[in-house]
């Protein structure tokens, strides 16, 4: 079953659909598809293609630069441009656009929309991450980043890690904290910091696959004006929590179909390999598709609360905790169906947070690296443990788990 629209809708997506053919290449197959020094080329221009026609930031008000689209609207353009395989923006925007963008929009005052969101429109202002640190991961209530406040500016010490794509970006929003009596989900501002200056250290993190996606991120003595925190001093907590709900709520209508296309593409190499006959590989492939469609009518619910316009909240993290578990799944299957030859393959896959680009070669190094960056995916934007522990707590309303004896 598939969700129905009006008649009205059909047409918009038809707009959708033309934009997509008049702008595309002749015989584009998906972003996977382009050689890897095509990606960015390709990628540049068409986020200035999205800017000007109000489908970059699709969401927002056309006074910051945004398409003034509705919620529906808003689905259809992000459901047609997974089925065509192009990006929605650039390697940043899902921070830029999707979380900090927005979270200025429902906490910022008019004049830190009025400066930040053009620019990020623009691509003047590039932005990433910082809230985990190394002994405050998913536990962001524990998180040592200080900042004081010296006259007219904050001076931020600390460090933050995982900081996905810091190196191509000039902004960072981070989490400080301001007050070392409060309780510690309190006593925390969320600031936005510029990266170019001395105080400001990006350090790669290599991971298994040669890739160097993350980074380490340290502050000494940095600086950001005083008029740069988000929501109010010591009040960062419930703006992070907004953050983390755009993070994770929005993309529930668009997941489905591209794991849905990842799941086929693995079907296809099970029968070109001679192991769809299997009768175990046929059952794992049968449990994991009907694992892609439990998916795609949880990410109906999410979209009907979305339409209804309930703002993202802890039972977002339902959706975050399936895909990432059955990611697991899928790529030890496909593992697998690829045999001995996944020992000897390097990774060759163009992944973007989820899974292979649309497009990309069904080959044993294309499911290796997607196989590496699974165990990823049940890690980053919160571990499944604490993923757990959110719908237990704030969604199920169960006890917390007493703490050890001292």
């Amino acid at each position: 079953m598939e969700p129905t629209y009006s008649a009205e809708a059909e047409q918009f997506r038809e707009r959708i659909r033309e934009f997509l053919a008049g702008n595309l290449p002749d015989g584009w197959a998906g972003l996977g598809a382009l050689p890897p020094e095509e990606v960015k080329p390709f990628t540049d221009g068409w986020r200035q293609k999205l800017a000007a026609n109000g489908f970059l930031a699709p969401s927002w008000p056309s006074e910051y630069g945004g398409g003034g689209l509705s919620e529906l609207e808003q689905v259809l353009v992000a459901e047609e441009f997974q089925k065509s395989g192009v990006p929605t923006g650039g390697a940043n925007d899902a921070f830029s656009i999707q979380m900090v963008g927005n979270t200025i929009l429902q906490w910022g005052t008019e004049e830190q929309k009025q400066h930040f969101l053009p620019r990020i429109i623009s691509g003047e202002d590039i932005w990433c991450q910082g809230y985990s640190e190394p002994d405050a991961g998913s536990d962001l209530g524990s998180l040592g980043c200080r900042a004081v406040l010296d006259g007219e500016e904050w001076v931020i010490n600390g460090q933050k890690i995982w900081t996905s794509a810091g190196q191509y970006a000039n902004w960072i929003f981070v989490l400080c904290r301001t007050d070392l009596d409060s309780p510690k989900h309190r006593g925390i501002s969320f600031m936005l910091c510029p990266m170019d200056q001395p105080g400001v250290d990006v350090r790669p993190i290599e991971m298994l696959s040669g890739d160097a996606e993350f980074n380490e991120t340290f502050f000494t003595d940095a600086r950001t004006a005083k008029d740069n925190v988000i929501g109010g001093v010591n009040a960062g907590w419930g703006v992070a929590m907004t953050l983390l709900g755009y993070e994770r709520g929005e993309s529930a209508s668009t997941m489905p179909i591209m794991f849905g296309a990842e799941w086929q593409k693995l079907a296809d190499l099970a029968k070109a390999n001679g192991r769809s006959s299997d009768p175990v590989v046929r059952d794992r492939l049968s449990q994991t598709f009907i694992e892609v469609e439990i998916m795609r009518f949880l990410g109906m619910g999410t979209l009907t609360r979305f339409l209804s316009g309930h703002q993202p909240g802890p039972a977002e993290s339902s959706f975050k905790l399936y895909w990432s578990e059955y990611h697991k799944h899928l790529t030890e299957l496909a593992i697998d169906v690829v045999g001995a030859g996944a020992m000897t393959s390097e990774s060759t896959a163009k992944t973007s947070f989820h899974c292979d680009l649309p497009g990309s070669s069904n080959d044993a190094g294309s499911w290796v690296g997607a196989f590496y960056n699974a165990r990823a995916g049940t890690i980053y934007a919160g571990t499944s443990q604490v993923q757990r522990n959110i719908l237990g707590e704030m969604v199920l309303g169960l006890p917390k788990e007493p703490k050890p004896p001292a």
